[in-house]
């Protein structure tokens, strides 16, 4: 005599079994989409960290790494791990040519089966109940467009004093132990790293190509998940952050550097007339663009009176000011921008 427990493990166990074998056509529960580019030494520690996720039995789910026009072996490693991996879990490799992290999620969306997409970076670890603290989550909050993660660092070196005031800008993100929704009044967007969205809001409010599209080998100008995040909120849903789904975000000595540091604060500054304007209504965008440059200008002089010449020895007071001058000078920046864009297009 067969249990009730028993019969539903057995349809679940079927339903894994037919998603394997017809990902486009079996309805799954959840994604997890892991962009990435030139990811081959990191993309392992992500997907061992995915094999042994807790209590996800009882989900339909599959994993799609989407590599970013890699150069090195990533697509080899995929391949690898295909062989060896978890026949009730469909494990997908999908190429796309476009550079930028925008476009790689876009990817994702596009070919992903599952009402839920939980986006990791190639160099953030999810904790063993990651997948289903982000279900459950998404199941008690069903108007939650974004679920942001709870991420923390894992720093190969010391980073530099006083850290913890540009940590946000690393994708360091902790709010607390309790659920937090992400108030639109205060203009603070959590990271992508770690966020689950649900595809039918993200296809219905965000745009297939962004203005912002991410950094790149030749740019480190930003800001396409503040973007993306930005058109959900706007949309009328709501952002929250998730203290149990917990990340560790695997920070190596080369972007501790004040150079690489310098240039990640100025790739950030510089996307933030985007961001900003894309956050008001159209009539309110010109006296917001006077009142940023004015709250700017104002922040630039009372960071140079307080650090003087500190502000050119403290890492993090380098960093800052970058931030500052690459923020008033995002405006000028993203219309230059526009313009080159313009007139490729037109020589085209």
């Amino acid at each position: 005599m067969i249990s009730v427990l028993e019969h539903v493990d057995r349809l679940v166990s079927l339903r894994h079994v037919f998603s394997r074998l017809f990902p486009n056509k079996v309805g799954l529960d959840f994604s997890v989409a892991i962009p990435t580019y030139n990811g081959g030494s990191r993309l392992p520690m992500v997907l061992e960290c995915l094999r042994w996720q807790l209590n996800a039995h009882e989900l339909s789910w599959e994993v799609i790494v989407v590599d970013n026009n890699s150069t090195d072996n990533t697509a080899e490693i995929v391949h690898k791990y295909q062989k060896q991996w978890n026949q009730q879990i469909p494990l997908r490799y999908a190429f796309e040519a476009k550079q930028g992290a925008a476009y790689a999620r876009q990817k994702a969306i596009q070919i992903a089966t599952s009402p839920l997409i939980g986006f990791l970076d190639d160099d953030t670890l999810p904790d063993m109940t990651w997948l289903v603290a982000a279900y459950r989550f998404a199941e008690n909050y069903p108007k939650a467009g974004v679920i942001a993660s709870r991420i923390r660092g894992n720093f190969e070196t010391e980073p530099p004093e006083n850290f913890e005031r540009i940590a946000a800008l690393l994708a360091l993100t902790e709010r607390g132990s309790a659920p937090m929704m992400y108030d639109p009044s205060q203009k603070v967007i959590p990271p992508s790293a770690g966020m689950v969205v649900r595809r039918q809001v993200w296809l219905d409010n965000v745009p297939k190509e962004l203005v912002l599209t991410g950094r790149t080998a030749k740019s480190m100008l930003t800001g396409e998940d503040t973007e993306s995040i930005l058109h959900i909120q706007r949309a009328g849903w709501e952002i929250w952050y998730n203290p149990h789904m917990r990340l560790q975000h695997q920070i190596p000595a080369a972007r501790l550097t004040r150079q690489y540091l310098k240039k990640l604060c100025r790739g950030i500054g510089l996307s933030r007339y985007r961001t900003r304007m894309l956050s008001c209504n159209p009539w309110q965008r010109a006296p917001m663009l006077v009142l940023y440059t004015i709250n700017d200008v104002r922040k630039i002089l009372l960071h140079c009176l307080r650090y003087r010449q500190a502000v050119w020895n403290d890492d993090v007071a380098a960093c800052e000011l970058t931030l500052y001058t690459a923020s008033l000078a995002s405006p000028f920046f993203m219309a230059r921008r526009h313009l080159n864009q313009r007139f490729h297009k037109s020589g085209a």
